[in-house]
């Protein structure tokens, strides 16, 4: 903001330090003409020199002419005083504006930091179930693996028992028809030996 014209940079402080200091002034020069009055109302009472009368009457003109000169200028610095005072209420103003504004910005930041936390808090509070219940699961999943590997171990072992059964049955599959193989030779010459006694009996008769 620009220094008014005749203003210092004091700002409204210095304004009032002026004012009073003028005021002060004043005050001083009323007294010593109100002095000089009285000086003069004795001299009047009492027979004075030309000269003295003189020198009194020219004080007084003079202290009438300063005391004029300080008066305008005190009307200056009133005038500065009101314009001043009129700033300072309209930054007053202004700041009670931004005040309000700035406590209201300040609530809703409060309110949405208040929504935020709660809103953590909840998804805390659901990831330490859902990890609860990742831990429960995995806890499943590995009593799971356990009996698969239990399972495994069952199979492979009646795998095994299967496949000497298997083996067992070849061997005996083999043997039986060994067996049979034998037993059809034996069937076989036995039935040459009964056919040739036949025949050599029909060609004895």
């Amino acid at each position: 903001m620009a220094t008014p014209l005749g203003w210092s940079q004091g700002g409204s402080g210095s304004v009032c330090l002026a004012f009073d200091q003028l005021r002060d002034v004043i005050e001083s020069q009323e007294e010593l003409i109100h002095q000089l009055r009285n000086v003069m109302v004795l001299q009047d009472e009492n027979f004075v020199s030309k000269e003295e009368f003189q020198a009194v009457e020219k004080k007084l003109v003079e202290e009438k002419a300063a005391h004029a000169k300080t008066k305008v200028l005190l009307a200056k610095e009133e005038e500065k005083l009101q314009f001043a005072l009129g700033e300072v209420e309209v930054l007053s103003k202004q700041l009670e504006k931004e005040k309000v504004a700035f406590e209201k910005a300040l609530s809703s930041v409060k309110n949405r930091v208040l929504q935020e936390s709660s809103r953590k808090d909840q998804l805390i509070t659901k990831c330490n179930e859902i990890e609860s219940h990742i831990i429960k699961q995995e806890d499943i999943l590995n009593g799971k693996e356990n009996e698969i590997k239990e399972l495994q171990q069952v199979i492979s072992q009646q795998k095994q028992i299967f496949r000497n059964h298997i083996s067992d049955f070849r061997i005996q599959k083999q043997q039986e028809n060994y067996m049979a193989q034998v037993l059809d030779q034996k069937h076989k010459r036995a039935a040459g030996v009964r056919q040739a006694r036949s025949h050599q009996r029909l060609r004895e008769k």
